[in-house]
């Protein structure tokens, strides 16, 4: 610390403008999705939820959290909110694929049929997701489904990406991995913010897919 009067003060003011900085993308993930969080019972109709992948257990099955967002995608398109649902995830290497495993779990148990399910398995982090749903398979209009810590940075990410979304935020009860997901999500502020003014098209952009379109072309 320093010893004067005059730099302790400015040792403070310097810290202080640091700790602004550091908020300033999670205040504007706020600002920015405003009246855009919902519940299940709440959400706007969609022509498509996408669900993003959030981890799977050592046996390839989702995750607790995981299962708790593909149940509420199931909640949407049972409540007829919703008409197709694109799994977006991880599928880096041949023994993990988040997307399969996802797509399996809602045709088995939320009881979803297949041709009304589809997968992303370049979907390697939000911005990816987001930006390859617009760009790939043409998505403009949607409901996002992830954890209530980090919808918002999901929903600023798909704005960035040209989509016009709605979030529903699968809450969860407080852990030592929720405290710990919650303060990571200040470190995703500033990451999204990057991504959102700096990336203009996903890692892995890939050919347009045309499943959604005909799943919602058949549906109309």
């Amino acid at each position: 610390m320093p010893r004067t009067v005059r730099g302790k003060r400015r040792a403070l003011q310097a810290f202080m403008l640091l700790s602004v900085a550091a908020l300033l993308p999670s205040a504007w993930l706020h600002v920015t999705t405003d009246g855009r969080v919902h519940t299940v019972g709440s959400a706007p109709s969609a022509p498509v939820t996408v669900v993003f992948g959030a981890g799977l257990r050592p046996d390839g099955e989702p995750s607790q959290w995981l299962a708790h967002r593909l149940d509420t995608a199931a909640e949407l398109y049972h409540s007829g909110r919703t008409q197709a649902l694109l799994v977006t995830g991880d599928n880096s290497t041949d023994d993990y694929n988040e997307p399969d495993a996802m797509r399996r779990y809602l045709m088995e148990t939320g009881d979803i049929p297949a041709d009304r399910i589809v997968t992303d398995h370049a979907g390697f982090n939000t911005w990816n997701s987001c930006a390859r749903a617009r760009s790939v398979f043409g998505v403009t209009d949607a409901l996002l489904v992830s954890q209530e810590f980090h919808i918002r940075r999901a929903l600023a990410l798909c704005d960035a990406a040209g989509i016009d979304a709605h979030g529903v935020g699968v809450p969860e009860r407080l852990s030592g991995v929720w405290i710990f997901s919650t303060l990571r999500e200040m470190a995703g502020a500033v990451t999204a913010a990057f991504q959102a003014a700096f990336t203009p098209s996903p890692d892995f952009p890939g050919p347009r897919e045309t499943s959604l379109d005909e799943i919602l072309s058949e549906a109309s």
